[in-house]
């Protein structure tokens, strides 16, 4: 199966970002710090990363680039403010991701456009994602798991970040192949799902790679990966469709600003952002935490959009999912 990130995609958006931008951004951009918005809890996954990128970029733009988080509403608060914002200057981004791009689907009056209403800087990374339980539950294995959910319909409980976003689609798509009836209990995203786990208040997490320092610490046990691959770290445990379910998800994610963004700026923030995707130190960093480098240069990130869009459409259509 091909790669989901292709290499000449790499190769294309670094020698795309050798291009000079206009004299005017270059010289003038930016002149005080930039905002950007996580719309989880500290310490999620996409937290730590985009706090690391957000530490290298620094040292490259000359300015400050100020993490602030907005957790709640599936995580798309971020987005929302974005889509609100009239001044494109460069200053306020924020995350886009998988679930930013289907939430909007999901309500009966959507909060913004996703392809009017953005300006697409960068891809950078997607997840690795899988479901972690206690170590002193009675399964060992997913296909255990999966035999105990089916024996007690509408019993088991699984938390995630939030009613929409990827981990738990996977779950709802999981439930429908498999014929599972389970309780899903949405948490604002950050690890608060993994601490009510820890305390004995679900059976199981749907979550991003958090979890996995606690997995090597044997204070969880990871059932199953959601990737098209096994995780690295992690050879021993399956990904769902080795357990039978046909599903793969990594869920790429980058950064955007509000529309009608000056192209010149989007340029300046493309190559410093782009440079700090690369730098060995951030590099590292996603090692440690297992998330696939997804990159993609400012046009060829706004070129896919449609098609990601549809593609989150149809998953809300074909699940029923309303907020």
């Amino acid at each position: 199966m091909p790669h989901p990130f292709p290499r000449r995609s790499l190769l294309a958006g670094a020698a795309g970002a050798t291009l000079a931008a206009p004299a005017l951004a270059q010289r003038e951009f930016p002149s005080r710090p930039i905002r950007l918005i996580v719309p989880w809890l500290a310490s999620a996954a996409a937290d730590i990363q985009l706090r690391g990128l957000a530490q290298i970029a620094t040292r490259h733009l000359g300015q400050p680039v100020i993490i602030e988080n907005r957790a709640g509403a599936s995580g798309i608060l971020g987005a929302q403010l974005l889509a609100n914002e009239n001044q494109g200057d460069g200053y306020l981004l924020t995350q886009m991701h998988n679930s930013a791009m289907r939430v909007p689907f999901m309500m009966q009056r959507a909060p913004y456009d996703l392809l009017r209403d953005f300006t697409f800087v960068i891809r950078l990374v997607g997840y690795s994602y899988g479901v972690v339980v206690r170590p002193e539950s009675p399964w060992q294995t997913w296909q255990q798991f999966a035999e105990h959910v089916k024996a007690n319909p509408g019993k088991v409980s699984f938390g995630t970040a939030g009613v929409g976003t990827t981990q738990h689609i996977v779950m709802e798509q999981a439930a429908r192949i498999a014929g599972f009836d389970w309780v899903h209990v949405p948490f604002r995203g950050g690890g608060d799902d993994v601490q009510a786990l820890l305390g004995g208040n679900l059976d199981a997490v749907a979550s991003s790679s958090l979890w996995a320092e606690m997995v090597q610490a044997g204070q969880l046990r990871l059932l199953v990966s959601f990737g098209e691959e096994r995780i690295g770290r992690f050879p021993q445990v399956p990904t769902l469709r080795e357990c039978g379910i046909n599903i793969a998800h990594v869920s790429p994610y980058g950064l955007v600003g509000p529309k009608r963004m000056d192209p010149g700026v989007v340029r300046v923030l493309h190559d410093a952002l782009h440079r700090a995707l690369i730098d060995p130190e951030h590099a590292a960093l996603i090692a440690r935490m297992d998330m696939p480098l997804a990159y993609l240069n400012s046009a060829d990130y706004a070129a896919s959009m449609p098609v990601a869009v549809e593609e989150q459409r149809a998953i809300v259509r074909d699940l029923g999912l309303r907020m």
